[in-house]
C-alpha cells in the first residue's frame, strides 16, 4: 500500500517542498530509503523502528521503500522522522487518516517516540504558507516559532501518538495561537544603555551618525577607552525592528538552531562579536550543506570586531561584497545559496601594537615599522569601505568620578527616529532605506553642494588622498548629519562634520 505525506528540506535558509511516499510491498524484510537522503536521513530508519515499537506499534515484515522527492534534493535533517513513521502506519493499514489534506508533519523521533524540535521551522512555516498549506504539525518546541506565521494552523505535538490523534482526526490539540505585537513589546528592551557610558560625547555623536544613516563606524583608541562599551549600546538606538524585518532575521537563528527555547522571533536588533580568531567560512557562512556565517546573524543588526587588526587577513577581506551588497552568495559544485546579510560593521582597534600611540599619560614603545605593520594588516579596500574612523581617548578621571549620567539612549534613538524619518520620505518606495546605502544616482540628486561645499570637499579630496568611494561616503554622511539636524539643504558645517570622521584615513595613519 502507498501512502504520501507533505514535508520540507532545508536549503541554507530557505525551506523546499518535499513529498514522502513510503510503498510498503510483499517480499523480504527490508527497508529501503531513496532521494539522496544522508546520514541523519539514513539512521532514522533505526529510530523510528523503535519508537513504534515502543509505543505499541508493528513494525512491518515486509519490504519498505521510502522515496523522498524531490530525488535531485539532497536530504540532511531528522525532520523527515515524523512524516516517514506515519507514512509506514498509514501503508500498513494501522492508521487510517482523515485529516491528511493541507497538513505537514515535521519532528525528529526518540526511541521512546517523543518527538524533538528541528531547525528552520519558521522557513518551514512561511514556504507551507506561500503554497496554500494550511496545517503544520510541528514538535512542541517549535509550535510558538510557527505560529509567528499568520493564516496557519500549528499543532505542536510531543510523541507521536498525539500526532496520529490528529492524523484520524479524534485529538484534542488546540492550534498554537501567538500574539506577535504583544510579545514584540514585552521583549524589545535592552539591558544596557548609553547613560552608562561616561564622557565620550564626540564617540556618541559619531554612533547617532552611523545609527541614523546606517553608516559602518571604526573606533580607534587606546585599551580601556570604552570602545567596547560604545559598540554594545549601538542596538539601543536603532530603529525598532519592523515586523518584516523581525521574520527575516528569526529564519536565520531558526535554520542554525539558535532561537532560545520558548523564543518565537527575535524582537531587537542581533549584536554579533565575533572572536579575531574566527575563520572566513565561520564569517561569511560555508561548509559542505552551506550555513549562514555571523555576518548573516548580524542581518538588521550590528557587526562588531574588536581588536580589527587582530582578525585573520582573508577573514576581513571576504567583508568586502556584503558590504556592498548586503547579502552574500556561497556556491558549491551542485548548487549555490545566498544569505541576506546587510549590517552595520562597527570595529576597533589600538592605534598600535601597544596601544598606546597618542596617550598623552603613557608611552608608546613602538617602533614606527611596527606600528606600520600593525596598521598594515586592514587593507585600503577594506578601510574605504568603512565610513567613519573616530578617535576615541581615554576619559578623565573627573568625568569617571562624575556623579551627572551621560546622554540615554532614549534621547539618542529619539534623533535617529528623526533622521530615518526623513529618509523613509526621501526614498519612497526605491528600495534604499538609509542614506548610507544611496545609489550614485541618489547621491548626485539628494547631496547636491554649493559653491563652498564643493571647495571644501575638493580641498579635503587632495589633502586626504581619498578615493572616488570616499568621496561618496562623505556625501552620505553629510546627507545624514543634515537630517539630523532637520535641514534638507547640507551646508558648510554639516560636510565639515562629515570629513572630520574620515581624518583617520590610511595616508595619515602613516604619517
Amino acid at each position: 500500500m502507498l501512502a504520501k505525506l507533505s514535508a520540507f528540506a532545508l536549503v541554507g535558509i530557505d525551506a523546499v517542498p518535499v513529498e514522502v511516499e513510503v510503498d510498503v510491498t510483499a517480499g523480504l524484510p527490508k527497508t529501503i530509503l531513496v532521494g539522496l537522503p544522508e546520514l541523519a536521513v539514513r539512521e532514522s530508519v533505526h529510530r523510528i523502528e523503535r519508537a513504534l515499537t515502543n509505543l505499541g506499534y508493528v513494525w512491518p515484515t515486509a519490504r519498505v521503500v521510502v522515496n523522498l522527492a524531490p530525488a535531485d534534493l539532497r536530504k540532511d535533517a531528522g525532520a523527515f522522522d515524523l512524516p516517514i513513521a506515519l507514512g509506514i502506519l498509514m501503508a500498513t493499514g494501522q492508521v487510517k487518516p482523515e485529516r491528511l489534506k493541507d497538513m505537514v508533519f515535521l519532528g525528529e523521533l526518540a526511541l521512546d517516540g517523543s518527538v524533538r524540535p528541528i531547525k528552520g521551522v519558521l522557513s518551514m512555516a512561511m514556504t507551507a504558507r506561500s503554497r496554500g498549506l494550511t496545517r503544520l504539525v510541528v514538535p512542541r518546541g517549535n509550535s510558538h516559532e510557527a505560529a509567528v506565521v499568520q493564516e496557519l494552523e500549528v499543532f505542536g505535538v510531543e510523541t507521536l501518538s498525539e500526532a496520529v490523534g490528529l492524523l484520524v482526526g479524534d485529538s484534542a490539540l488546540e492550534p498554537i495561537t501567538v500574539n506577535s505585537d504583544e510579545l514584540a513589546q514585552k521583549l524589545n528592551t535592552y539591558d544596557v544603555d548609553f547613560s552608562d557610558v561616561r564622557g565620550q560625547e564626540f564617540a556618541k555623536r559619531a554612533m547617532v551618525v552611523a545609527a541614523a544613516g546606517g553608516h559602518n563606524l571604526l573606533m580607534i583608541g587606546s585599551p580601556g577607552s570604552g570602545k567596547t562599551m560604545l559598540a554594545r549600546r549601538l542596538p539601543t538606538i536603532l530603529p525598532p525592528l519592523t515586523p518584516e524585518e523581525s521574520l527575516e532575521t528569526t529564519r536565520i537563528y531558526s535554520a542554525l538552531g539558535q532561537l532560545k527555547p520558548g523564543e518565537s522571533f527575535l524582537a531587537v536588533r542581533p549584536f554579533r562579536a565575533p572572536h579575531h580568531t574566527i575563520s572566513d567560512a565561520g564569517m561569511v557562512g560555508g561548509g559542505t550543506v552551506p550555513t549562514p556565517g555571523e555576518i548573516s546573524l548580524a542581518h538588521h543588526g550590528v557587526l562588531f570586531l574588536d581588536e580589527l587588526p587582530e582578525f585573520n587577513r582573508r577573514s576581513l577581506e571576504v567583508l568586502r561584497q556584503p558590504l556592498e551588497e548586503g547579502r552574500v552568495t556561497i556556491s558549491r559544485a551542485l548548487h549555490s545559496v545566498t544569505f541576506p546579510a546587510r549590517f552595520v560593521l562597527v570595529a576597533a582597534m589600538n592605534p598600535c601594537p601597544c596601544g598606546y600611540l597618542g596617550d598623552a599619560k603613557r608611552t608608546c614603545k613602538c617602533s614606527p615599522p611596527l606600528i606600520e605593520r600593525y596598521l598594515g594588516r586592514i587593507s585600503g579596500p577594506l578601510l574605504d569601505r568603512i565610513d567613519m574612523h573616530v578617535e576615541v581617548p581615554a576619559v578623565p578621571f573627573e568625568e569617571l568620578s562624575g556623579r551627572s549620567e551621560g546622554t540615554s539612549s532614549g534621547v539618542m534613538r529619539e534623533q535617529v527616529l528623526r533622521a530615518r524619518r526623513r529618509q523613509w520620505e526621501r526614498f519612497g518606495g526605491s528600495g534604499t532605506q538609509v542614506n548610507g546605502r544611496m545609489t550614485s544616482r541618489q547621491i548626485r540628486k539628494h547631496c547636491q553642494l554649493d559653491a563652498k561645499g564643493s571647495a571644501l570637499l575638493k580641498a579635503a579630496m587632495e589633502e586626504l588622498g581619498l578615493s572616488a568611494r570616499a568621496h561618496d561616503r562623505i556625501l552620505r554622511m553629510a546627507r545624514t548629519i543634515a537630517d539630523l539636524e532637520d535641514c534638507s539643504e547640507i551646508r558648510f558645517e554639516h560636510l565639515s562634520e562629515a570629513i572630520g570622521y574620515r581624518t583617520l584615513d590610511r595616508k595619515l595613519w602613516r604619517r
